[in-house]
């Protein structure tokens, strides 16, 4: 059997499959590595472009749209590789990008998972959004990586080329112990979309599990390719479910104060939306936070499993002062870790 099945995830995105998918299929170590399509339940001719133009690559079929949380966990269970990789469908990868993946989790049994350097596939000079060189979070929640605060990115001038632990890793190209994402619960289903990857590293690494950047490895991603990034629908789902990732994974001394400081800051970033006259998007906020406090006990049960199986609620990744201040007010570009 081989090491790593490399897992994409397509609904109806048979254009995407020609563009990005030979890159995977000529720079993957086919020795090392298995290319596994999941068809999300397409209804365009993603099935017939895979069966004619791509025959070497498996399939996994789904019968409907699962999201992208458990359109995966779906597909894993099918799986039985050591590795698994969660490759989004309009990434580009590059010769030789997977063999430094598999070297460091080989000799790091702590590793639980790790990413790749991400490149944006637009202007390859710099930094991607999702996942850039390392995600991490701050203590209200706000997700930013090595080399992405926001929405500015920097050029990759290899100042990020150290191996470092970070606290989350990219969904984009998310390199898994297939075990481990069986044992903390895969991805959280009922997120469908957008922070189910951190919701996933918070739990492994509350479990006691480390993850990692290896920059030796690259990759480009087109990235907004299913939801553009002014889509009402993505703005709602990014809201929402970072408060539910609040609210599943915080110690109970902090959760209370978190989300009463989050409430001010959603609101606030309600009003600034609806200024710049984006009233779908200022909506989608109201209808996330309103979403997210009439349904969070429905996540109840999985809070107190979280809490019941923490070996740890601190972390060196995750960082201590509030990034929307610092982006904001003191207008750092870049936070070092």
């Amino acid at each position: 059997m081989k090491k790593v099945s490399v897992v994409i995830l397509n609904w109806n995105g048979a254009a995407l499959l020609r563009e990005f998918l030979p890159s995977v299929i000529a720079n993957t170590n086919s020795e090392l590595a298995d290319v596994i399509v999941a068809d999300n339940g397409s209804t365009d001719d993603s099935i017939s472009v895979l069966e004619s133009e791509f025959p070497e690559v498996g399939i996994i079929r789904m019968d409907e749209n699962r999201g992208f949380a458990e359109g995966y966990n779906q597909a894993l269970k099918e799986i039985q590789t050591e590795y698994s990789v969660l490759l989004n469908s309009d990434v580009q990868v590059t010769p030789g990008w997977i063999e430094p993946l598999v070297e460091f989790m080989d000799t790091h049994q702590q590793a639980a998972a790790c990413q790749p350097k991400i490149r944006s596939y637009r202007n390859p000079e710099y930094f991607e959004h999702a996942g850039a060189c390392g995600g991490f979070i701050d203590r209200l929640g706000y997700p930013f990586c090595r080399g992405r605060l926001f929405q500015v990115l920097e050029k990759d001038t290899r100042q990020y080329d150290s191996i470092v632990p970070i606290f989350w890793a990219t969904g984009a190209c998310l390199f898994i112990r297939t075990k481990l994402f069986y044992e903390v619960g895969g991805l959280d289903g009922d997120f469908f979309a957008h922070m189910e990857e951190i919701d996933l590293c918070w739990r492994l690494k509350s479990r006691g599990y480390d993850l990692y950047c290896i920059p030796q490895s690259t990759v480009f991603h087109l990235g907004a390719a299913t939801l553009s990034t002014e889509s009402p629908r993505k703005t709602y789902l990014n809201f929402r479910n970072n408060l539910l990732m609040l609210y599943k994974n915080l110690p109970q001394k902090e959760l209370n104060r978190t989300l009463l400081i989050r409430f001010f800051l959603d609101m606030s970033a309600l009003l600034v939306t609806l200024a710049s006259g984006k009233t779908g998007n200022a909506g989608a906020i109201w209808k996330a936070v309103t979403s997210f406090y009439r349904d969070k006990e429905q996540f109840a049960t999985k809070r107190k499993e979280n809490q019941m199986l923490s070996l740890r609620s601190s972390f060196p990744e995750m960082y201590t002062g509030s990034i929307v201040y610092d982006f904001y007010i003191k207008k750092k570009r870049n936070i070092s870790f």
